[in-house]
């Protein structure tokens, strides 16, 4: 079951794959919830349920929004027939006219990189976010999270990315609109958000990790050769800091991937996950360091990610946390990411074979 700590859930999906929670379930209800409005900010849609969730609340009288990400809805090349419906991502397009007929007003994102949020801002107090795609494969096979957090000061901040993104402004659009990030409090744990490519994420992952005493943990569906996060973690190992963790293992084989540069360090742990039943990806975003600061969002660990795409982070706990119940608020809540993480590493976890040289 979810971890809850007050206003603040985190779910690990899906249970197809062993996990604890019902990812389709944590979307749908979150969205019948809503009374008011939903902003919506998601990469794709292919779930018919979530798309029906989307046009029962329209139905029910409740303002609704969505931006998508145009490629999904697109094709790459002039069809013979154009009117006849089927190619790659039809289901998408389907969907997309079911919430257009719905009078459900739909934006495709203006960024020739990608649009790769995963968000929904409900009621203008309540927030859901993480890696999950509203997709089947994204709730049923990958494996994913959904944070969701019930805070009015968390939801104004999306909602003034929300209103950015309504106005235009994406990727390096968005450059130098985005203010400061600043630490909220929601149930005695400082949230810190942040939103690429304004506020590098790359660069916050990579000061996280620095403050780290004792160990990291991990679960990356994307790791690139990185100038700060892989670093980093090669500085953190030989500070004697134990690095433990899980990479997507088609990623992890690429020429780009930064674990070629990991393998066989001391204080340093990573297996791959193969794409085979029941998993069909890694596809978390997911960091815990010193059981105390978990990193999670939509954020892949690469330089499109940070530089182009849009993407948000949610930095959950403090490093130096005094208070006893942060404290302890701050480690149940990383405690259960920990324990989906290791669970990953001990069932489904494999070597990753040495570079060819």
């Amino acid at each position: 079951m979810a971890v809850q700590v007050e206003n603040i859930e985190i779910h690990m999906g899906p249970q197809q794959a062993g996990a604890p929670d019902d990812l389709l379930k944590t979307i749908v209800g979150f969205i019948d919830g809503a009374r008011k409005s939903l902003d919506i900010a998601v990469q794709e849609i292919d779930s018919r349920e979530i798309a029906g969730a989307i046009i029962r609340a329209k139905q029910g009288g409740v303002k609704v929004r969505v931006v998508l990400e145009a490629d999904y809805l697109t094709v790459p090349k002039f069809r013979p027939d154009p009117f006849e419906q089927q190619g790659t991502n039809e289901l998408n397009r389907q969907l997309h006219d079911a919430i257009l007929r719905s009078a459900i007003k739909v934006n495709s994102d203006f960024n020739p990189k990608i649009f790769h949020q995963k968000f929904i801002i409900r009621d203008g107090k309540s927030l859901l976010t993480g890696s999950t795609n509203f997709t089947t494969t994204g709730v049923s096979r990958n494996l994913n999270h959904v944070i969701v957090i019930h805070d009015e000061k968390i939801a104004k901040i999306y909602g003034r990315e929300y209103r950015e993104i309504q106005q235009g402004h994406f990727g390096r659009l968005n450059e130098g609109h985005d203010r400061k990030p600043k630490v909220e409090i929601v149930s005695g744990v400082p949230i810190k958000v942040l939103f690429a490519p304004d506020h590098d994420p790359e660069m916050e992952i990579a000061k996280q990790m620095a403050k780290a005493r004792e160990r990291i943990d991990f679960a990356i569906f994307t790791f690139a050769e990185s100038s700060a996060i892989d670093d980093q973690m090669l500085l953190a190992a030989r500070a004697d800091i134990k690095i433990k963790g899980n990479l997507d293992a088609k990623q992890a084989n690429q020429k780009w991937a930064a674990s070629k540069h990991l393998l066989n360090q001391t204080n340093i742990d990573i297996r791959q996950v193969p794409n085979k039943a029941p998993v069909g990806k890694l596809h978390h975003k997911l960091m815990v360091i010193d059981r105390q600061v978990i990193i999670a969002g939509s954020f892949n660990y690469t330089g499109p990610a940070n530089l182009l795409n849009d993407e948000n982070i949610l930095v959950i706990g403090d490093h130096g946390a005094s208070d006893p119940t942060a404290r302890a608020n701050q480690q149940r809540l990383a405690d259960f990411v920990l324990g989906e993480i290791e669970r990953i590493y001990t069932v489904f976890g494999r070597p990753i074979p040495q570079p060819a040289p």
